[in-house]
């Protein structure tokens, strides 16, 4: 593969920020017809070295090389007249208008377009690569998956030479995800030259050649897939030798349960406005337990419900054997519920608002926003957390939307762990984050349930989920299809469960 034609050389990359060097003398290299992965911890430089290469961010020193030939790209469109389109986790295009129309907007303009023409143009490239959509279907009635290939669709067509995916297989399920692998596949062998960013080890080592490592902003090296094992991966990425997660337990030596037998939340007939059937719940002092299933299995619908953040169609709820009333969720945090979402973007931080403001912002919506907390106690509070989560910022000031997204995710984990919840909910809370993040969080959950806290843990990894749940309530198309603890809990039980197998 080293004889193969290298498409991009990045060699020398610098970029600064006030106070951060971002990447330090950091070299890339691309080949031809290569799927290669960009690899390493959030704030590594992956996100900064992309938004150099397509012209977001101008390089402070260095070069870059297509085809052998030097190029200097100031903006997005440079890059994109260049050969380099970007396909990212969150989807671009438009979903009122037709595959097609996505396919050639900013391309084909005026009255002048030639619908059939573009449709039949569409239609030739859908089928080429495989896509299972029809030029005049509206985007929007595709799957995620789909609506990816659809982006990678229009970058294949406008002649891109290198393609860089980022993280794009977050929201898909499996068979989407091969769906997606395949397209890759196809476009290696068309000679076109992939850049994958992902968390995801196991897609990695899949579907890629060759891997990069950056951590810190500098790079680590360059690699064949074949002579980088996963565990070197990983100590690579982290700077340090893995310890295995062998000291993350919640269970003593004899497998028993360490909670208490104290019911501190539960939920008799809940049911929500989203489709999920009524079920029946409860979590104890001490206790981690988790949802479980597919995707779409209705895992988040269920705590959405619990918090109040959907309205419930019926249902009782009782907090410590009283039974309460949640509608919303202003009513669960007065309750001592905390509740971290699945889509941290949307529903989780408030990106033009600083750290310090998002840190305090539940406890703020508690105490009510006419009697604000004074800049030197919400300056404490988050200097605090800051600390005890090791967040990496510049200052307190610093707008949340400028950190890597494992340090939002810790921003919004202290704005609830500063309200000091009995029952903290946290859906997803280590999706898209580094393997070293996702050890910290899953320690300080055990950390939380040792104090007393109960803690509803929901991750789509079930090597996670049975590391840190004592029990986990399985569900299949919406609805509540088993209970595992104990012994019971295995792989092989939940993917049986799942399944609709007996265990």
């Amino acid at each position: 593969m080293d004889n193969q034609n290298k498409i991009l050389e990045m060699r020398g990359i610098c970029k600064y920020f006030p106070g951060v060097k971002a990447l330090q003398n950091v070299n890339f290299t691309l080949r031809e017809g290569e799927i290669h992965a960009l690899m390493g911890e959030n704030g590594a430089g992956k996100s900064t070295l992309i938004k150099v290469l397509t012209g977001v961010y101008l390089k402070d020193e260095g070069s870059i090389m297509l085809e052998g030939k030097a190029v200097n790209i100031k903006s997005p469109q440079d890059a994109q007249k260049a050969g380099i389109s970007t396909v990212y986790q969150e989807i671009t295009l438009c979903p009122n208008l037709t595959v097609a129309e996505n396919m050639y907007i900013g391309r084909k303009k005026g009255a002048g377009v030639n619908w059939r023409g573009m449709n039949q143009d569409a239609k030739r490239m859908l089928t080429s690569l495989g896509i299972p959509a029809e030029p005049t279907q509206q985007l929007g009635s595709c799957s995620i998956a789909v609506q990816q290939m659809v982006a990678i669709a229009r970058a294949v067509d406008m002649e891109c030479k290198v393609l860089i995916l980022d993280e794009p297989t977050s929201s898909l399920d499996e068979q989407e995800v091969q769906k997606l692998f395949g397209l890759m596949r196809s476009l290696k062998e068309k000679g076109v030259g992939i850049i994958f960013v992902t968390h995801f080890l196991d897609q990695v080592y899949e579907v890629c050649d060759r891997i990069t490592v950056l951590r810190d902003g500098q790079l680590v090296g360059e690699y064949l897939i074949e002579d980088l094992p996963r565990v070197q991966l990983v100590s690579k990425m982290l700077g340090k030798e893995l310890d295995d997660l062998s000291d993350i337990k919640n269970s003593d030596e004899n497998g028993e349960k360490t909670y208490s037998g104290e019911s501190v939340f539960e939920a008799h007939n809940l049911t929500g406005t989203t489709g999920v059937e009524p079920f029946d719940f409860e979590i104890h002092k001490g206790e981690v337990n988790g949802f479980t299933g597919l995707l779409g299995s209705g895992r988040s619908e269920c705590v959405r419900a619990i918090f109040g953040a959907d309205k419930t169609q019926s249902g009782t709820v009782k907090m410590n054997g009283k039974t309460v009333k949640i509608t919303k969720p202003l009513d669960a945090m007065k309750k001592g519920i905390g509740y971290l979402p699945e889509d941290r973007k949307r529903d989780g931080i408030v990106g033009d608002l600083s750290v310090r403001e998002n840190i305090i912002l539940a406890l703020q919506v508690m105490k009510g926003f006419f009697k604000p907390f004074s800049r030197a106690k919400a300056e404490a509070f988050a200097d605090e957390y800051i600390k005890l989560l090791e967040i990496k910022t510049a200052s307190t000031n610093t707008p949340i939307k400028s950190l890597s997204g494992g340090n939002q995710q810790k921003v919004i984990l202290a704005r609830w762990l500063l309200t000091n919840p009995q029952y903290l909910i946290l859906d997803e809370p280590t999706r898209g984050i580094d393997v070293g993040t996702k050890v910290e969080i899953q320690k300080l959950v055990l950390k939380l349930a040792a104090e007393g806290k109960s803690v509803t843990f929901i991750s789509s990894e079930i090597d996670e989920m049975l590391r840190t749940c004592s029990r986990l309530i399985v569900m299949r198309d919406r609805k509540v299809v088993g209970e595992l603890t104990g012994d019971e809990l295995t792989q092989n039980n939940i993917m049986m469960t799942i399944a609709g197998g007996e265990k």
